[in-house]
């Protein structure tokens, strides 16, 4: 768990998911749901369980249940379990097929009482949790046999992943110099955007996400931890997993995003 002085420095990510789900729009909802079939090689969920760990904004297991999934959310942020309620009582109020709590992935009475799922997902999460290798080995757990698990992990670029997190420290710890932050750093995200958008023929950030409020989460976004992909590969092979697919962010700041399936 976290220590008493990371906990305090600890960012407050539904504050601003709270704020992204505001501006929550048709187009990012498609959006999101596009990248999800993609990502999952499917447009049909139906009869499967899908649990989303540290569910954020509850977007992603919105666009779960539409798609036909068994949905259970959590987070251990009240915010942001307060902003995935919003966002099913505005679109799927009445529906009992989505369940939403609040719980982190390193409580092992929560993970174990859960049973398993057919499609565990944990986009950018585990390395916000402070104790990431144990969150890792927690999400083996809820896995059914077959299943599928779907992470992003930070990628771990040495001495500039270093550097990140001591902008992170300071971000949470100097509330006053935050606003010197985001005037430093707001030039760097807009051009960053603008040359892979040049380079993909992309116009809006994928997984209908804001260019705002991904920019907030990254300035503050501690607790902060990176691996490598082959780290993150060989792990999850020892624990029984096979890499269906991977993609990487190619060296640059973010985050490589893996699919595995748990063998039978």
């Amino acid at each position: 768990m976290l220590s008493a002085k990371s906990a305090q420095l600890r960012f407050q990510f539904g504050r601003n998911w709270l704020q992204y789900a505001n501006h929550l729009s048709g187009e990012r909802i498609e959006s999101a749901k596009k990248s999800l079939m993609e990502l999952l090689e499917t447009r049909d969920l139906e009869g499967k369980r899908f649990l989303d760990i540290g569910s954020g904004s509850g977007v992603f297991s919105l666009v779960a249940r539409q798609l036909g999934a068994t949905v259970l959310s959590f987070d251990y942020d009240a915010d942001s379990v307060t902003c995935t309620q919003a966002i099913k009582q505005k679109y799927r109020p009445d529906d009992t097929a989505w369940s939403v709590r609040q719980g982190s992935i390193l409580d092992a009475n929560l993970f174990r009482d859960l049973g398993e799922f057919d499609i565990v997902y944990a986009w950018g999460v585990l390395h916000h949790t402070g104790t990431m290798w144990t969150a890792m080995r927690n999400t083996c757990e809820l896995v059914a046999a077959g299943g599928l698990l779907v992470v992003s992990i930070y990628n771990d670029q040495g001495w500039l992943s270093r550097y990140w997190k001591g902008v992170k420290v300071a971000y949470n710890r100097y509330t006053w110099l935050r606003p010197v932050f985001i005037a430093i750093y707001t030039p760097y995200f807009v051009g960053l955007r603008f040359l892979v958008c040049s380079m993909t023929g992309r116009r809006r950030l994928e997984r209908g996400m804001s260019l705002w409020y991904d920019m907030i989460d990254w300035l503050g976004g501690f607790p902060f931890e990176v691996a490598k992909p082959g780290e993150v590969v060989d792990y999850y092979h020892q624990r029984g997993f096979q890499l269906i697919r991977m993609t990487t962010c190619g060296g640059r700041s973010g985050c490589n995003e893996f699919v595995f399936e748990k063998r039978g």
